[in-house]
């Protein structure tokens, strides 16, 4: 049963107006799965499988997991065109695949959207700032994401926080659109809702679910994390990224204030997402760059994904009617 009618929810048949963001290296068929049969769109990370056959045997399992349930898959795009990206191939296998929704980000996607709509794909735009929503509205794309500077991840040079982030895209939008950044709590879904939202963007709330696979380790590290224990690194090079803290964290920090001129290639032996990946195998979480948002509040325990959305309902229900409680009755209106 859906509890909020939103663009998001009527389109994709969702019981919460929530899209299970794409997570590197994480983002497989069980995690969308459990996302859609807790009632939210997931989305499939194309770039944790490199090679096409790869792709296509993850979307297939996923199709048999989810039965007949939404899920996507998201295209995270490098900010520039490089040799051998994977970009077109990766829509056109989605399509081929019978995907219905792509989750784009990292760059303007107008150059891929006369074939996107050639494909019939439904394009959802993530965005680190208003100001690319706008650009994303008008060049066509279906809906857009506006993550604030408390997300997980990528946050944008801007670093303008979600409530803002919501408060004018409600006012500058006309297309769709879902806020992320520091979301894990049904409250601020309803909040999101209120001033004009479609729906919400999670990350690091869910990492604490149950079939995320990845080491019990690390999800024990996750839930036990507050707000507090994450830092922003690499906005020397113009990539900033919001991660849990630890001591790679720390020495980027050093080599950041060490060295003004630092590059991108001195960094990466410290910053490369393979160090990162080998905390998910391990639940060594004290190296590499591990994406986590001011969300890490909002996750006290390690839990299956559909109690993780029963609590959010719960939450969203225990709002909806404090705001009922603060109508004023007609009479006294009038």
């Amino acid at each position: 049963m859906t509890l909020m009618h939103t663009e998001l929810t009527q389109r994709f048949g969702l019981r919460l107006p929530v899209l299970a963001g794409g997570l590197m290296w994480l983002a497989d068929a069980d995690y969308v799965a459990a996302a859609a049969h807790a009632g939210a769109l997931g989305f499939l990370t194309a770039a944790s499988f490199p090679e096409d056959a790869q792709l296509r045997a993850e979307i297939a399992r996923a199709q048999e997991l989810c039965q007949g349930k939404p899920f996507g898959v998201n295209v995270s795009m490098l900010p520039k065109l490089v040799p051998g990206e994977r970009t077109e191939q990766v829509f056109r296998t989605a399509a081929e695949m019978g995907v219905e929704v792509v989750e784009t980000s990292g760059r303007n996607p107008e150059p891929y959207l006369p074939l996107l709509r050639e494909l019939g794909l439904v394009v959802i735009h993530k965005v680190p700032a208003v100001r690319y929503a706008i650009k994303a509205q008008q060049v066509g794309v279906d809906m857009v994401s506006v993550v604030g500077a408390e997300c997980g991840g990528h946050p944008g040079m801007d670093m303008i926080g979600s409530f803002v982030n919501a408060a004018m895209a409600g006012r500058d939008l006309n297309i769709p659109f879902m806020i992320g950044g520091g979301v894990g709590h049904g409250a601020q879904i309803v909040s999101a809702l209120a001033m004009g939202a479609a729906g919400v963007v999670m990350g690091t709330r869910l990492l604490v679910a149950q079939e995320l696979n990845a080491h019990p380790d690390y999800k024990r590290a996750i839930a036990e994390a507050s707000e507090r224990d994450t830092v922003l690194t690499m906005s020397s090079v113009r990539n900033t990224v919001r991660t849990l803290a630890n001591e790679t964290t720390e020495a980027v920090t050093r080599m950041e204030t060490d060295n003004p001129n630092v590059t991108i290639a001195d960094l990466m032996p410290l910053v490369s997402g393979q160090i990162g990946r080998k905390a998910y195998e391990t639940g060594d979480v004290s190296r590499g760059l591990l994406s986590a948002g001011h969300a890490l509040g909002l996750t006290g325990a390690v839990q299956p994904m559909a109690e993780i959305f029963d609590q959010l309902e719960q939450e969203a229900c225990q709002a909806l009617a404090r705001i009922d409680t603060l109508r004023a009755p007609l009479t006294e209106v009038a």
